[in-house]
């Protein structure tokens, strides 16, 4: 079976003509595995990862480090099991370019709708608009630190992304982000370890906060704090995009993302550790959710680590969530053409002009409500508990099931079934604790404000 709708459209009787929607939204299918590892590197690595320290705190050093590995673990095994089931399915001639028509193989079309279509584009569209509105904030910071008293307010760099956003979204797929997608990585690691740098700076200085690294005395609360920070350090490994990052190989895929996992997940060990470690022992419980809030200069004006390494790592931190932004807005951008443009006869330059436009006005979109929603980040455990666990973990695990159906009682399929109860359990325990989270800071909420997230 061709690997896509454009090579079924012109296979047919030697025609050449092809869906409007197809030739607008094609996957490329041209990529190495070692690019299959920066797509799911940058897919996955942001800014998230300096909430660790924060979640850390939630546990304590010996449980906070064993999640921390413990969700690592489950995280990489449920996308090695995604991408089985892609080969698997290739191997029987049915390639998948997106998680939709991979979950409509193999559960049934009213699973993938479901389970998956809402799940991942809820989780598509919250990292675009989190994006956003993060990247505004590193320009709104890096602009109050010269400019106290300056008139631009946060929204106005939040249209200022979105325009950057709005021009590079226009690249036709997620393999032309190959390049970008390069230059992120190295983004991600100087950003990390500048950050890691701080902390230990911070920590050692003179200025620096007692480091006391107790629990809460009540129960309940270290219990809702617990499960909360299982859901912060599964939001930090969420990729919600892996059949897509897979499309892009050269076909056969088979085997191929395997090494693209090893690859990022070496990446992730440096980039997630260190920083975790670095501010948990920096600040200890007093860790703010973001650990960058935690090394800006106090209220008396006085920084715990030199300015320069702090305004290099929000620059770094700037390119990196605009690379994020990209990458998922490629993969909406596939969904949309490919429905909305579907049924017509054309090929790519007779549809240059209303993608373009649809692109744009949808980058528009997200902007407006990253300006109104300036407290978007708060959601980040919501977003971990009811759409990362579900849709990386969980999902992941009941396909291979079902579609390599391995022996009930073989260790695979007993591994899978605790990981499916556990998760589920702590999806739901964390969702909890996280509108709990909500709820208690409602009052800070405001629409439209000039606070950061």
């Amino acid at each position: 079976m061709p690997s896509s709708d454009v090579e079924a459209a012109a296979a047919g009787n030697g025609k050449q003509t092809v869906d409007a929607g197809a030739a607008s939204s094609a996957v490329e299918s041209r990529g190495t595995w070692w690019q299959a590892g920066f797509h799911m590197t940058t897919a996955t690595l942001g800014p998230a990862s300096l909430s660790l320290p924060y979640a850390l705190r939630g546990l304590g050093w010996a449980l906070g480090l064993a999640a921390l590995t413990a969700v690592a673990a489950v995280t990489f095994y449920a996308y090695f099991l995604v991408s089985r089931v892609l080969d698997h399915c290739e191997a029987a001639g049915r390639r998948h370019a997106r998680f939709l028509d991979l979950a409509a193989d193999v559960l049934g079309s009213r699973w993938a709708t479901c389970l998956v279509v809402t799940v991942q584009v809820a989780i598509n569209v919250g990292i675009s608009i989190g994006s956003i509105l993060l990247a505004a904030d590193c320009l709104e910071l890096t602009y109050s630190r010269h400019a106290p008293n300056g008139s631009l307010k946060l929204y106005h760099f939040v249209i200022m992304v979105a325009l950057v956003l709005a021009v590079l979204s226009q690249l036709p797929s997620l393999h032309s982000l190959r390049h970008i997608n390069v230059g992120s990585l190295l983004v991600s690691i100087g950003y990390t370890t500048l950050v890691s740098a701080a902390c230990i700076c911070a920590g050692l200085s003179s200025d620096a906060p007692a480091k006391d690294y107790s629990l809460s005395t009540s129960r309940s609360e270290r219990t809702f704090t617990a499960f909360l920070s299982v859901s912060i350090l599964t939001s930090v490994f969420g990729n919600s995009i892996l059949p897509e990052i897979q499309a892009t190989l050269a076909p056969p895929a088979g085997g191929k993302m395997t090494k693209a996992l090893v690859l990022s997940y070496s990446v992730f060990f440096l980039a997630f550790y260190f920083p975790a470690i670095a501010g948990y022992w920096a600040f200890g419980n007093q860790v703010r959710s973001n650990v960058m809030q935690s090394l800006l200069p106090a209220d008396t004006g006085s920084s715990l680590t030199p300015a320069w390494m702090l305004g290099l790592a929000v620059v770094l931190i700037l390119l990196q969530l605009i690379a994020i932004a990209l990458v998922y807005l490629q993969v909406t951008y596939e969904m949309m053409e490919r429905k909305l443009f579907a049924g017509g006869k054309a090929g790519r330059r007779s549809l240059l002009a209303p993608r373009v436009a649809l692109r744009a006005a949808y980058v528009a979109a997200l902007a407006f409500v990253a300006a109104m929603l300036p407290f978007f980040g708060e959601i980040q455990g919501v977003v971990g508990s009811v759409g990362y666990i579900p849709l990386d973990v969980v999902i992941p695990v009941v396909m291979y099931n079902v579609a390599l159906a391995p022996r009930r009682r073989s260790p695979a399929y007993v591994a899978n079934a605790a990981i499916i109860v556990a998760f589920v359990g702590l999806g739901a325990i964390g969702g909890v604790a996280s509108v709990r989270k909500l709820v208690l800071n409602a009052d800070r909420f405001k629409l439209f404000s000039n606070g950061r997230s």
